[in-house]
């Protein structure tokens, strides 16, 4: 529960899901080259996660790269990429003395050799952390996601009959952990673009007209505080009724 005496609302988000959006406008806007928006994104979580440690979220995943990022600009890809590096190699140890436990949901393939060895070590190094869960979506499709799945039920041999909604949850990169409760937009958009497809079926979502690299904690605060005014009904009727 959170701590109303510091104006923080009731209920707050266990799970929070982000999709990161308007890095390259926020650029664009201050004629700067649109890998400087993607750093200053890169500089903004830092501050998310503070926020989210303050406001009692437990797990937070962002959405940093979609299968269809790939069809970018090579030079955009290949400097999403060494951002991504250089964010291990240099906040690595910091998330780990904060408690922050690191995981990938998505697909390795695609990043060098380096880079995954580079990711597989900073799960292993962070693992046992629980401050706050990071789900970094990173090379993830929510279609794909339900592909692969898909793929490794039939692989084990599951018979049709056993196949529901438990099981299936089993074998998404999300296993062990509750669907979100809430899902940010930034920078206005009102489309999921294959973010947690399956997930995402009773989250609450809520899309600002801030970019990404502005959405700061007074940002997450009031969208947590909209979060905390809804009735979460889950397919039933209103309590007044």
């Amino acid at each position: 529960m959170a701590d109303q005496a510091n104006g923080l609302p009731e209920h707050v988000p266990y799970h929070l899901a982000v999709i990161m959006d308007g890095n390259g406008r926020w650029a664009k806007a201050r004629n700067l080259p649109r890998l400087a928006g993607h750093r200053a994104g890169v500089e903004n979580l830092r501050r998310i996660l503070r926020a989210c440690s303050e406001f009692g979220i437990k797990i937070l995943t962002i959405y940093a790269f979609s299968t269809e990022n790939w069809g970018r600009p090579e030079a955009e890809v290949r400097g999403l990429m060494n951002i991504l590096e250089s964010v291990i190699d240099r906040e690595l140890n910091q998330l780990h003395a904060n408690g922050v436990q690191l995981r990938h949901i998505g697909e390795l393939s695609g990043l060098s050799p380096v880079l995954q060895q580079k990711v597989r070590r900073a799960i292993e190094l962070t693992r046992n952390n629980d401050q706050l869960i990071l789900n970094v979506a990173f090379n993830y499709g929510g279609r794909q996601e339900l592909i692969q799945a898909f793929r490794r039920i039939v692989k084990d041999g599951i018979p049709p009959e056993e196949i529901d909604e438990t099981l299936i949850d089993y074998y998404l990169y999300t296993a062990g952990q509750p669907d979100p409760d809430l899902i940010v937009r930034t920078a206005g958009e009102m489309r999921l673009s294959n973010f947690l497809l399956w997930q995402c079926s009773y989250a609450e979502y809520y899309s600002t007209p801030v970019y990404w690299p502005d959405f700061d904690r007074e940002e997450l605060l009031k969208a947590i505080t909209n979060y905390a005014q809804r009735e979460r009904r889950f397919g039933l009727v209103p309590q007044s009724s």
